[in-house]
C-alpha cells in the first residue's frame, strides 16, 4: 500500500461508489415484471432505463461507458477560479474502468490512493427509489433484486477492506425488516438508505413511524449502523424549479434552488428523527449522514435548542447530545470541516471522497491537507476510527 499522505495511521474513505454492471437491478429481477418495474430501452442509439413505465433521463448515460473522469469538477467546487462553464468540465470521457465495477480491482486501487478502506454506495440505487413511488411493492421487488447482485458482485465485506452497503427501502414496513435480516445473515456491516419520509401504499409516512419499528428495533438490537446517503429524496421545488433529479441545462447554466435540495433533504430527516425521540426508543441505533453535506448544520442546531427551550421536558436528554452521541457527519469535501467537528465533535466526522463521481476528490488522500489544524488524535478520528467504530457490529 502507498503512503497514506505521510501519516502513522490508516485512511479509510466513508463515500466510494461503483458504476453500477449493466444487469445490476436485472440480474435477479423476474423477467414478467420488467414493464412494470425496470427494463432498458435504446432511444437514437442511446441505452436509457424505463422505470415504472417511464424513461429515465437522470443519468445522461446509464451504461457509464463512456464516463466522466473522477473528480471532474473538482475547480467548480473549488470556487470555479477560471470562470468555466460547468458542462465544460463534463467534456472529457473515458471507457469504464474495471475498479468501477470489480472489487479486486478497486482493492488495487485503494492500495495506489493509500487508503485502508472504504464503504461503498450506489450510483443509480441511490435514485430509483423515487421514480416508483407510485408503485411501493414495485420498489421492493426492484431492491430485492439489486441487493442480490451486490452480494453477487460487491459482497458486502471484501477482504475487510471493501463494505458494499445493501440499500433498504421502507416503502414496505415487513419487507424491510425482512431484507436487513438477510443483509445481517450475509454479511453486511452497514445499510443504506434515502433521507426521505417512504412512499407506502398507505401514502407517505414518517419514516419514525412505529410502523416502521420491527426494521428499526432489529438495527438497534444487531448495532448495525444505518447511512443516510443523498439521493432523489422527492423535494419538491414548489414550482420555483422543474422537479426531477436530473439537472436541466437547457437555455444555458443558471442557479436553482434544487441545488439545496440534498440540505433540505437530510435536515428534515434529522431534525424528525429527534422531534420522534427516536434515540430514547433505540438507544442503541448510530446513524451516519454520507454526502449530504453539513452547511445545515448549525440552523439544525439552533432550531433543536430553540425547541428544547419552548417546550420544557418533552426530552429526557439534551436533544443536541442525543444528536451528537447517535449521529456521525460526512461533510463534503469543500465543507468547513472545523465548523462540522465544532456542532458535532471530532469524534463524530468521517472522511468520504465521493470517488470515482465527477463531484469527488480526484485523489482522496488530498483531503488530510483538510485537517491541518486538527491535532494528530483528531485528525485519526476523522480519517480512520470514526468510520471504523461505525462499521464495527454493537448487538445489545
Amino acid at each position: 500500500m502507498s503512503n497514506s499522505g505521510g501519516l502513522d495511521h490508516p485512511v479509510f474513505d466513508a463515500d466510494n461508489h461503483y458504476y453500477e454492471a449493466l444487469d445490476a437491478f436485472t440480474r435477479h429481477l423476474d423477467p414478467a415484471l420488467g414493464p412494470r418495474v425496470l427494463q432498458w430501452c435504446e432511444i437514437d442509439g442511446r441505452r436509457y432505463h424505463v422505470i415504472g413505465g417511464r424513461v429515465s433521463h437522470a443519468v445522461t448515460n446509464p451504461t457509464f461507458d463512456p464516463v466522466a473522469l473522477p473528480g471532474a469538477m473538482y475547480d467548480y467546487f473549488r470556487g470555479n477560479p477560471e470562470q468555466r462553464s460547468p458542462l465544460e468540465f463534463l467534456t472529457e470521457r473515458e471507457a469504464v474502468r474495471p475498479s468501477y465495477r470489480e472489487p479486486g480491482a478497486r482493492a488495487d486501487t485503494l492500495d495506489a490512493q493509500g487508503l485502508a478502506g472504504c464503504l461503498l454506495f450506489p450510483t443509480l440505487g441511490m435514485i430509483y427509489e423515487e421514480p416508483l413511488a407510485h408503485d411501493p411493492e414495485g420498489a421492493c421487488h426492484l431492491f430485492r433484486a439489486f441487493n442480490r447482485w451486490m452480494a453477487e458482485d460487491w459482497t458486502f465485506n471484501y477482504r475487510d477492506r471493501i463494505f458494499a452497503a445493501p440499500y433498504i427501502t421502507l416503502a414496505d414496513p415487513v419487507w424491510a425488516a425482512e431484507e436487513l435480516a438477510w443483509a445481517l445473515d450475509n454479511g453486511a456491516r452497514t445499510v443504506v438508505m434515502r433521507p426521505a419520509a417512504p412512499t407506502t401504499v398507505e401514502g407517505r409516512r414518517n419514516p419514525f413511524d412505529s410502523v416502521f419499528d420491527p426494521f428499526w428495533r432489529l438495527a438497534d438490537d444487531a448495532g448495525i449502523a444505518v447511512v443516510v446517503h443523498a439521493a432523489d429524496s422527492g423535494i419538491s421545488s414548489n414550482g420555483y424549479a422543474v422537479d426531477g433529479f436530473a439537472a436541466t441545462f437547457s437555455g444555458g447554466w443558471k442557479p436553482s434552488i434544487k441545488t439545496f435540495a440534498i440540505e433540505q433533504a437530510i435536515r428534515d430527516y434529522l431534525l424528525t428523527l429527534i422531534f420522534e425521540n427516536h434515540f430514547e426508543r433505540f438507544p442503541n441505533l448510530r446513524i451516519a449522514s454520507v454526502e449530504n453535506g453539513a452547511q445545515y448544520l448549525p440552523d439544525l442546531i439552533t432550531k433543536l435548542r430553540s425547541t428544547a427551550n419552548k417546550m420544557p421536558g418533552y426530552w429526557k436528554n439534551d436533544p443536541v447530545e442525543t444528536l451528537r452521541r447517535h449521529v456521525w457527519i460526512n461533510p463534503f469535501w469543500e465543507d468547513d470541516v472545523y465548523e462540522v467537528a465544532e456542532c458535532m465533535g471530532p469524534d463524530r466526522v468521517i472522511f468520504g471522497s465521493d470517488w470515482p463521481h465527477i463531484e469527488a476528490l480526484p485523489e482522496p488522500i488530498e483531503y488530510v491537507r483538510e485537517l491541518k489544524e486538527f491535532d494528530s488524535d483528531e485528525r485519526r478520528m476523522i480519517l480512520n476510527d470514526n468510520v471504523q467504530e461505525l462499521i464495527t457490529l454493537r448487538p445489545t
